[in-house]
C-alpha cells in the first residue's frame, strides 16, 4: 500500500530494537522503519537500537518509550 492519508499520516511512532536480537535481526527492524517512514511523515519515526540487547528489553528502553509517552499522551488524572 501507499502512503497514510489523514491525520494518520502525522502518528508519532517510536521503534526499539536490540542490536544482538536472535529472533527478529536488526537488519528486519531497519527495513521495517524505513516502510514507515515511506508510509508516514517520516520526520514522526523514531528509531532506537540497544547495545547487547536481545530479544528482550532494557532500563534504558524502557526509560525511552516513558519519555516517548509523556510527550505525546496527555496524562491521565
Amino acid at each position: 500500500q501507499g502512503p497514510i492519508s489523514g491525520v494518520n499520516k502525522e502518528i508519532a511512532v517510536l521503534q526499539c530494537h536490540g542490536d544482538c536480537d536472535p529472533l527478529v535481526p536488526l537488519m528486519f527492524g531497519s527495513l521495517t522503519v524505513e516502510k514507515l517512514k515511506s508510509m508516514i511523515n517520516p520526520s514522526n519515526v523514531t528509531f532506537r537500537t540497544y547495545s547487547g540487547m536481545m530479544h528482550s528489553s532494557c532500563i534504558e528502553e524502557m526509560m525511552d518509550v516513558k519519555q516517548f509517552i509523556d510527550k505525546h499522551l496527555p496524562p491521565v488524572d
